[in-house]
């Protein structure tokens, strides 16, 4: 019986396994829809890249899209979040 009243979360207890190649979503936020799709376009390439709208703001500030991708390996997968996240018109990357 556990009785610590913090237990760790889930997600600290073990990587996920995840079996490549396979497809990713990434939620990709920004201010300019244009600006946006470029960024994703430069940062994954064009190649089995599908790119969806996902939402706006209520106010009409931000949007975000789904940038849809096959995967190969964890690095890949990876350098394509932090890419994404290091890029001028991004905002947020999920």
């Amino acid at each position: 019986m556990n009785l610590d009243p913090f237990p760790k979360p889930f997600c600290c207890k073990e990587k996920p396994k995840i079996d490549y190649p396979c497809s990713w979503l990434y939620k990709v936020i920004g201010t300019d829809e244009t600006a946006l799709r470029a960024a994703i376009e430069t940062v994954l390439g064009t190649e089995n890249l599908l790119i969806t709208s996902s939402h706006s703001s209520t106010g009409g500030k931000y949007i975000s899209l789904n940038a849809e991708i096959i995967v190969t390996d964890d690095e890949s997968r990876l350098s394509g979040y932090q890419n994404l996240k290091n890029h001028a018109a991004v905002k947020v990357v999920m």
